[in-house]
């Protein structure tokens, strides 16, 4: 199996940061309050993204929300670290697997949460528009496992 390994470039550029400072001691976000910016390269084109908390090409946690249009699909791949996934609004489908088969996804609705485990080859889509949440540690990255599929490419 060949592996792409190319880490995500998530940086001020590419997604604006989203924290509001309330003190010293917490981060506080409204809806409204969210930067929203066009997706990763590491994408394929039509996600929006917004980091809400850390830096997710640096280590430690990291907090974004990606925003996908209905029928967005993000072919087989995997994480260097596990992937937390909270469906914010609309649905959102995840499937295991080196080789995309909507029958085999599972439709998460809004509240709906998964954990991918670190390496474990999964696929993804938005049957209809949806907002995730994504947390997990930096510095984080996504490996194709077609590299044809690596829209960098």
């Amino acid at each position: 199996m060949m592996v792409s390994t190319l880490a995500i470039a998530l940086s001020a550029v590419l997604f604006a940061k989203t924290q509001t400072k309330h003190g010293d001691d917490h981060i506080m976000v409204l809806p409204d309050e969210i930067q929203w910016t066009a997706g990763p390269p590491s994408l394929p084109p039509g996600a929006m993204a917004a980091v809400i908390e850390g830096d997710p090409k640096a280590a430690g946690l990291f907090t974004m929300r990606v925003k996908l249009p209905a029928g967005y699909k993000v072919p087989p791949h995997s994480h260097p670290a596990d992937e937390h996934v909270t469906v914010i609004s609309g649905k959102f489908s995840m499937g295991m697997g080196e080789t995309f088969d909507e029958s085999k996804a599972k439709v998460m609705p809004a509240g709906g949460f998964a954990v991918m485990m670190t390496g474990s080859p999964h696929f993804a889509m938005a049957p209809e528009d949806c907002i995730i949440q994504l947390h997990g540690q930096g510095p984080w990255g996504i490996n194709y496992v077609n590299p044809e599929d690596d829209p960098r490419k």
